[in-house]
């Protein structure tokens, strides 16, 4: 199972001790290299190739930014090596007016001022999971805060649909969504799960944007049903 991280995030955020696994860290991420271009899907499909290429066909899991990544890859490559799909809190397309991409106050509120501002960031970190224990809160900030501004800031500068992308979807695929999220619209989901031929949605009640953090009995068993 490969596991693809959110923005301002890196690999260690997965705790899924149930699942052999293989968490990356994106590009200007934790421990991998800034390597200057985060703007074209072609690279970010290609990043997502050189791992499936090492690991060989796997359920690919992506988190919030990490649903993108995983739509840049279906662009370029389609669904080879690819088992099944897992879209967590995620969004599949970025821009203004991108309904796969639709965004909830807290995301709103944290931008711009979370790109340069390591204050803001901390307050965005604490507040799209607000029931999670003050220790994870900590290592979310820590992750957020070691990726550079000029990373944090060029993520967002893209415009990307997906409708063709996840309409030609052929493996089997989860959409895994909390109803209280507040970074990533739930509406974000319910259109992704709607273009992608027999995909299952699953909702989350009292969970904000981190389900795998928030319920993991329940993300557990979501998974264990669709893990290849």
């Amino acid at each position: 199972m490969v596991l693809i991280h959110g923005w301002a995030q890196t690999g260690a955020v997965w705790d899924l001790p149930d699942f052999h696994t293989y968490a990356v860290d994106l590009r200007g991420h934790g421990e991998s290299e800034d390597f200057g271009d985060y703007r074209d899907s072609a690279q970010w499909a290609a990043d997502l190739k050189a791992v499936l290429d090492h690991t060989g066909p796997a359920t690919v899991v992506g988190w919030s930014y990490g649903g993108l990544v995983i739509a840049d890859y279906l662009r370029f490559h389609g669904t080879a090596l690819v088992d099944a799909l897992v879209f967590v809190s995620a969004i599949t397309e970025i821009g203004r007016g991108r309904p796969g991409g639709e965004t909830g106050p807290v995301m709103r509120d944290a931008l711009p001022g979370a790109i340069t501002d390591d204050v803001v960031m901390a307050k965005f970190c604490e507040a799209m999971a607000p029931f999670l224990p003050g220790e994870t809160v900590a290592k979310l900030t820590a992750s957020a805060t070691s990726v550079s501004h000029k990373v944090r800031g060029e993520l967002f500068r893209r415009d990307v649909g997906s409708a063709d992308v996840l309409k030609a979807v052929d493996v089997p695929t989860l959409v895994v969504h909390g109803t209280q999220d507040e970074v990533v619209a739930p509406a974000a989901a319910e259109y992704s799960a709607a273009l992608i031929p027999g995909a299952e949605l699953s909702l989350y009640p009292d969970t904000a944007h981190a389900p795998f953090l928030e319920r993991p009995a329940r993300f557990t068993a979501d998974l264990l049903r669709v893990a290849r």
